[in-house]
């Protein structure tokens, strides 16, 4: 069983990846990734170290709900990989093209308008102080506060 001791030969601490904490250059931190219905009600919450790209979460996220008629995301998820794996399932994507694309694939802009339901739903988390300093040490502690804010915020 792994322990939270540092480790005998120079390799990272073993609990903070378990805990979902990231080192960067501005600190521990940890990112929330969600996956929502079209009215922002969450379907699948994970947590992860804040040095993690986004794109790594997509498709454990996707394969825990049912199958969605399309995506919505922002940037960080414009990976080919992830548009063809899309395709082959016959789900829309609506990612807008990164900058280092010669040739940006055509959105849907008035379907990508509603990503704001999420980025709103962000925004409701953040007004909870225990959650946007992260005061829980524990990831299972922080996933259950997540669970916990992410239902009452549905109600108000």
């Amino acid at each position: 069983m792994p322990r939270e001791s540092p480790p005998l030969r120079g390799r990272r601490k073993r609990g903070e990846w378990t805990q979902a904490v990231g080192r960067s250059r501005g600190g521990r931190t940890s990112k929330i990734h969600r996956l929502a219905d079209d009215r922002g009600r969450p379907i699948a919450l994970a947590l992860t170290p804040g040095n993690v790209a986004d794109i790594t979460m997509a498709l454990p996220l996707l394969q825990a709900a049912a199958r969605p008629r399309r995506l919505i995301a922002d940037k960080a998820y414009d990976a080919e990989s992830l548009r063809r794996w899309l395709k082959d399932r016959h789900i829309k994507a609506v990612i807008p093209s990164t900058a280092t694309r010669t040739v940006p694939h055509p959105i849907d802009h008035r379907a990508y308008r509603r990503r704001n339901i999420i980025e709103r739903l962000f925004c409701r988390l953040k007004n909870w102080r225990r959650l946007a300093t992260r005061y829980d040490r524990l990831a299972r502690n922080c996933l259950a506060s997540l669970a916990l804010i992410a239902t009452i915020s549905e109600w108000t």
